[in-house]
């Protein structure tokens, strides 16, 4: 297949990208709304944590199963894809910017626009593009990030029942420079998170074609093209790697994004408005208050839906984008 021009290899990795984010974000919504309900919970989140010192009184949520029995009983089954329309609003041109810088990166890089070309790149390389991907494709959607995590942290009863009355209250309170609130640390995390899915995606993907290549019975080439399930498990580690690893910023940003916004008291305490100076401050403050298990509220749902997240979208974004072109250059 010959090689695409510029302008439609950039619609190719837009299409691709955004299509496999809005499904896999679709795919792992019920997780991703527990995540943030113990991320922005204050209180402890686990059995074990209620028995040391707790400064801020009951907590709402202590384990996965109990919370998703307490969201399922208080919200029905649509309150686990509570704030879904602005995640998507979000996920799909964050995953187009993505996926398209991502390839511009790449082809710079190896020299080359073909994707095949991009699999010998060393892991440096891989990691700076991821980085520099994430990086653009987070300042581009940043404030629908910001509003579905308003929406899915709240409850019920809903303080905000919809995107526009979570606008007109973050412009209220806050400004324009609110819906960048946690921006800071959301690029520190973005840096190594990107950086580590990608590069160790394309790390697993050398190893697995290698590997088949050794395998594969009478094969004249070294490399050997990789399955589905292969894809699927390359996904999987790499998403669940990079999010162990950058869970603690993760925390952070989600209480800068909903710090001083109203929530039920049944939820517990809120972020009080200028809660944390910094991103430092709040990494002291999370500590001296809430220990070490503070810096990892949520990190069970979290990697449990990174892995398959992170999966479903690299999956789902080879196929598409082997479609597009298909479709494209015929």
């Amino acid at each position: 297949m010959e090689e695409p021009g510029q302008l439609k290899r950039a619609f190719i990795d837009a299409t691709a990208g955004s299509i496999s984010g809005a499904i896999s974000r679709t795919v792992t919504s019920p997780l991703d709304v527990i995540k943030i309900r113990f991320q922005v919970q204050l209180e402890p989140t686990t059995s074990f944590a209620l028995l040391s010192k707790n400064v801020y009184g009951t907590s709402k949520y202590t384990g996965m199963f109990q919370a998703s029995k307490d969201i399922f009983r208080e919200e029905g089954l649509s309150g686990f894809w509570r704030g879904n329309v602005p995640a998507l609003l979000m996920v799909m041109p964050y995953t187009a910017i993505q996926f398209m810088v991502l390839h511009k990166v790449k082809t710079f890089a190896s020299g080359s626009s073909k994707s095949e070309d991009h699999i010998h790149l060393s892991p440096y390389l891989s990691f700076m593009s991821g980085a520099l991907a994430g990086c653009a494709a987070t300042v581009g959607s940043y404030p629908f990030d910001l509003i579905r995590t308003i929406l899915a942290s709240q409850g019920e009863p809903k303080i905000y029942p919809n995107m526009r009355s979570a606008f007109v209250e973050i412009m209220n309170t806050r400004g324009f420079r609110g819906l960048y609130a946690g921006l800071s640390p959301t690029l520190v995390e973005i840096i190594p998170y990107a950086g580590l899915q990608f590069g160790t995606y394309d790390t697993f993907k050398r190893w697995t074609m290698a590997w088949n290549g050794r395998w594969s019975s009478g094969a004249t080439h070294p490399e050997e093209p990789i399955t589905s399930f292969q894809l699927f498990l390359c996904g999987l580690a790499a998403g669940s790697c990079a999010k162990a690893v950058c869970h603690p910023l993760d925390v952070v940003k989600k209480r800068f994004q909903i710090e001083g916004l109203q929530r039920h008291p049944k939820y517990g305490a809120r972020v009080e408005h200028r809660a944390y100076r910094n991103m430092y401050d709040a990494l002291k403050r999370i500590m001296q208050q809430e220990g070490w298990a503070g810096l990892y509220k949520g990190i069970v749902p979290s990697i449990v839906k990174a892995a398959p997240a992170g999966a479903v979208t690299f999956v789902a974004y080879e196929y598409t984008s082997d479609w597009v072109e298909s479709v494209l250059t015929t």
